[in-house]
């Protein structure tokens, strides 16, 4: 019998990532599944990250620039 599964759940913080808790994998825009070590991740939300899925504090700059 296997345990049972931990619900996941995601928020989106205002301007920045996704927080992902409770998964085991994160798949990417293309498919690719990332393992998730930590029980809470920052998936980017912005599409600019250099670490995508995860989120690089990229959104920040991002908004900075355009005056936000």
């Amino acid at each position: 019998m296997r345990p049972a599964r931990a619900e996941v759940s995601v928020e989106r913080c205002p301007g920045g990532p996704l927080l992902v808790r409770g998964a085991e994998v994160v798949r990417d825009a293309s498919g690719v599944e990332h393992e998730v070590t930590r029980p809470v991740v920052a998936v980017c939300a912005c599409g600019m990250s250099g670490r995508a899925p995860w989120c690089d504090g990229t959104h920040k700059v991002v908004a900075a620039k355009r005056g936000r």
